[in-house]
């Protein structure tokens, strides 16, 4: 499953997954500023835990523009 980018005006939000060790999946965003060197930024996860990729990548997407309608 593919990560889902997002941008408003110099921002970028990457919304993926990532599979925990008990089996479960969990959405994982990265926030970042265009043209920004340093990968220093720390990524951001989503609250709860998922059954399936396809719902933590829903959720991660949620989270992503959330974040992005903060900015």
């Amino acid at each position: 499953m593919a990560a889902v980018t997002y941008t408003k005006e110099s921002w970028k939000a990457e919304a993926d997954i990532q599979r925990l060790p008990n089996g479960r999946f969990q959405g994982v965003v990265l926030i970042t500023r265009m043209g920004n060197v340093a990968a220093d930024d720390t990524p951001r996860t989503v609250n709860s835990e998922s059954d399936t990729p396809e719902e933590a990548l829903e959720e991660a997407k949620a989270l992503a523009h959330r974040l992005l309608a903060d900015l």
